[in-house]
């Protein structure tokens, strides 16, 4: 009898019947949430970010709740067709993500009401483990020592940690560009202005340091792991050219290289020895097509809590159409992860996912589960909706701080 009820109500539809945004303190950024209840009393969760260079993101999901309370969770295609019709003559950037985090609470609601995982509404899982990579692998130990000790200070530092990798059990990282001076490692990110570089010119002494870093993680690691290598939106096509050619004999799994322009991408893989992944800034399958058709990677990088898990799955179908794998875009908390976990298992043509393994000391109290991992891999979670929450008593223990993320940290390396 109370199934039957159930599947009435389900029958006539599930309606939101309020939004409410949460943040607390991550350290240099803020972890910032959706809350999205219903009137069964369901509570579907996204986490979304505003740290890296997207300032405004809430404001976006606050202007658009008037239009989303009162929905059918269920009909969450036909609310994300609407919404982006509201928000067209700005289509993608903040206003592509708020649409994102809207999805996803939306997406987790509707499989709870289920009684599901989330990889069951895309079609069920491919896979029960996926392979991790250890992210910003020494990055935030030198650019930020204070939340993510011990700080590394020598290459002996950049060695060890290479040790640590492998002795955790993960077969693979990603490191970043530094700088190796008499004062110890610093970052060079001049995409993101540290320093103040906007030619993005790439000199001698910089091919000099990230040679120097590569080989001291090689030295860490042994000939086992796979080192991964973020450029970001450091240089332009020549530079981008002079620092694979520099580390042509290196055995690296991917150099990863951001560039607005597909043409000038394909042209750097047309000529790299390793192989390129890219688009982790991308919002909307429209922004990804250009590069695929110009097969200007070798992995697409597709960012799940800035599209909306959904969408994310029509872009990585777009992706496999071009012969071209994919790979989660994946440096927020946990929830995120699990987000991104649920896309990845479900998802056919996967080549490795994001995470970062060095946390913040409260990083797990803010979370109801902190997700499963074993050798490296991610166990994929067989619970309702994501697989884990926002413990609000602890996100409500760390306040927001209103200085954060790339707008005040990005002097310090971010």
């Amino acid at each position: 009898m109370l199934r039957a009820a159930w599947g009435l109500r389900m029958a006539r539809g599930l309606k939101v019947t309020g939004m409410e945004l949460l943040a607390c303190d991550a350290g240099w950024r803020n972890y910032s949430f959706l809350k999205l209840t219903t009137d069964a009393g369901i509570v579907g969760w996204s986490e979304f970010d505003e740290g890296f260079g997207s300032p405004g993101v809430a404001t976006v999901i606050e202007r658009l709740a008037g239009r989303v309370v009162g929905q059918d969770v269920f009909q969450h295609e036909r609310l994300h067709a609407e919404l982006y019709c509201l928000t067209r003559p700005a289509a993608g950037g903040v206003v592509g993500e708020g649409l994102g985090a809207i999805e996803n609470a939306l997406l987790d609601a509707k499989a709870k009401a289920l009684g599901v995982p989330c990889y069951q509404l895309l079609g069920g899982k491919v896979r029960d483990r996926i392979r991790l990579y250890w992210s910003h692998c020494a990055t935030w130990r030198i650019n930020h020592p204070a939340f993510y000790p011990p700080a590394i200070t020598s290459l002996e530092g950049t060695r060890a940690i290479g040790r640590e990798v492998r002795e955790k059990g993960y077969g693979a990282l990603k490191t970043n560009i530094f700088l190796y001076g008499p004062d110890g490692p610093k970052g060079w990110r001049p995409g993101f202005g540290t320093p103040f570089q906007p030619e993005l010119n790439v000199e001698r002494d910089v091919l000099r340091s990230l040679r120097t870093h590569l080989l001291a993680l090689r030295e860490g690691t042994g000939p086992d792991i796979d080192i991964l290598l973020d450029l970001n939106f450091n240089a332009k096509a020549e530079g981008y050219l002079k620092i694979l050619r520099a580390l042509s004999d290196l055995d690296l799994f991917w150099v990863e290289i951001d560039c607005f322009n597909a043409e000038a991408l394909a042209y750097v893989r047309s000529h790299s020895p390793h192989p390129i992944s890219s688009c982790e800034t991308l919002i909307g399958l429209r922004a990804f097509l250009p590069y695929f058709r110009a097969q200007a990677m070798d992995v697409a990088i597709i960012d799940a809590v800035w599209n909306g898990v959904w969408q994310a799955m029509k872009i990585a179908a777009a992706a496999e159409a071009h012969e071209i794998n994919v790979a989660p875009h994946n440096f927020y908390g946990h929830l995120s992860t699990m987000m991104n976990a649920h896309f990845a298992a479900a998802v056919p043509n996967l080549r490795i996912m994001e995470t970062d393994v060095d946390r913040l000391a409260w990083d797990h109290e803010l979370f109801t589960v902190v997700p499963p991992v074993v050798d490296g891999h991610l166990i994929v979670p067989d619970t309702p909706g994501w697989g884990t929450e926002p413990n609000e008593p602890a996100v409500r223990a760390h306040p927001p701080k209103g200085r954060a993320g790339l707008l005040h940290y990005g002097q310090k390396g971010g």
